[in-house]
């Protein structure tokens, strides 16, 4: 069974009567007028539908979906995923200051993050923020020092790095043994007997993330191996009763029509029987799983409006057609190499197509989004709409010279709202100090 996250296009895409691109009923044209450009586009139905293909893909009892906040997060887009009844996986302080502002329940937040200050650490003890995961030695004392501030104890997961590399871009690989997160195995006692030592820290069970843009599924079945057999062996050796594992995310998606990332429903089966299998194995009951998706979840939903400015025909080369965005509002390009797909949202009736590489207006050469795309005879002014843009282009937005974030839609049967203004200049240089 196909998911969202193997989708091109969010699912309300079409072409509408006067044959422009609508998302969630809205022609993207004329949210283009009403908002200007650059603008990124939610669509409310896809965000919704992949939230719940999660929860009827995982049939197990003790299942926790938590999103992961890096790939997205606002007001709004948190105040949908609780609705969902999704938790939430932040590594900021930013993070967890929207999600309280939100509204949504902290005790369903995890603390994660491989450097977390003492100011971060004291607001997430504040908030009440549900578990810790513990990145490093490092952490532990300033936590435990925290928590007496405030009289607390603090559920904590302990963050291992298994061992297992995935076939992804190496900036997005997190679980191999050379890792600046989590403990490597041969670290795990020295990390359970130093968290022993304090009172007010409470060790439930064990954490790992091993990459992103994942399109494996025996990496999960490896994976959920080592978290159990590692339960088993902690708690007959430490007489505990560790009883929770945190597998992390990382579900691929289609950015083109050559990527196959699996369903929902394939990692599901893998992650589940495997975690049923080695229970059963070393004689552990089965734990309590925590899912953090993140791209998988808001991804798909998302697309990006520009509009086409200046072109440039190299002679006898590459033909360029500018945008009023590129690596400020989407660094993925510049920064793994990242491939997209997009289309002219205007009419284009009976055009001939042509090879265009459509590029940034920042002071970079490399600064490229799309090299070689077909399209309808483009011309200044056209509406750009570039597909599986909201994972981690909207978080890694910039100023970079001193341009201004865009704004943020959502979309949803007909209608749509901001629900990020667009930066104005005043903003901008509001921190500048004379």
């Amino acid at each position: 069974m196909q998911t969202v996250n193997q989708n091109l296009k969010p699912l309300t895409l079409k072409r509408n009567n006067n044959n422009n691109l609508e998302i969630g009923g809205c022609d993207l044209v004329q949210l283009a007028k009403e908002y200007g450009t650059p603008l990124y586009v939610m669509c409310e139905e896809t965000l919704r539908q992949i939230a719940n293909e999660y929860k009827s893909a995982f049939k197990y009892e003790k299942f926790k979906p938590t999103y992961a906040s890096k790939a997205l997060l606002n007001i709004k887009i948190a105040e949908i995923l609780a609705s969902e009844d999704f938790g939430f996986d932040a590594v900021s302080m930013g993070e967890i200051y929207t999600i309280y502002k939100s509204g949504c329940d902290m005790d369903k937040v995890t603390f994660n993050g491989n450097n977390k200050t003492k100011e971060e650490i004291e607001l997430a003890v504040k908030l009440g923020v549900g578990h810790f995961s513990v990145d490093n030695f490092y952490e532990i004392k300033i936590l435990s020092d925290e928590l007496k501030k405030y009289n607390k104890t603090q559920k904590v997961l302990l963050r291992i790095t298994p061992g297992i590399e995935c076939h992804t871009h190496e900036y997005i690989q997190t679980g191999q043994l050379d890792s600046k997160f989590g403990f490597n195995l041969s670290q795990i006692d020295s990390a359970v007997e130093e968290i022993l030592k304090y009172e007010n820290i409470v060790l439930v069970g064990l954490h790992a993330h091993i990459g992103s843009q994942i399109f494996e599924t025996k990496v999960y079945e490896d994976e959920a191996k080592i978290l159990i057999s590692e339960i088993a062996r902690i708690n007959k050796k430490y007489n505990l009763k560790l009883s929770e594992i945190n597998m992390g995310g990382g579900l691929g998606v289609t950015y083109t029509k050559e990527d196959n990332p699996p369903s929902v429903y394939e990692i599901a089966e893998v992650i589940i029987s495997s975690i049923e299998k080695y229970a059963k194995e070393y004689g552990v009951e089965l734990p309590t799983l925590y899912i953090e998706p993140g791209r998988s979840i808001v991804c798909t939903a998302g697309a990006t409006l520009y509009s086409l400015g200046s072109s440039k025909q190299v002679p006898n080369a590459t033909k360029y057609f500018a945008i009023d965005g590129g690596m400020a509002d989407n660094p993925r390009p510049a920064m793994y190499d990242a491939q997209y797909i997009a289309e002219i949202a205007n009419a284009k009736e009976n055009a001939k197509e042509e090879k265009v590489t459509i590029s940034g207006k920042y002071c970079e050469s490399g600064d490229i989004l799309i090299k070689d795309i077909m399209l309808p005879n483009p011309q200044s002014e056209d509406i750009l709409c570039v597909y599986n843009t909201g994972a981690y282009n909207y978080s890694m937005a910039s100023n970079y010279n001193r341009n201004l974030k865009p704004a943020m839609v959502l979309v949803n049967r007909g209608k749509s709202a901001i629900i990020v203004e667009r930066q104005t200049l005043e903003q901008l240089i509001e921190n500048d100090v004379r």
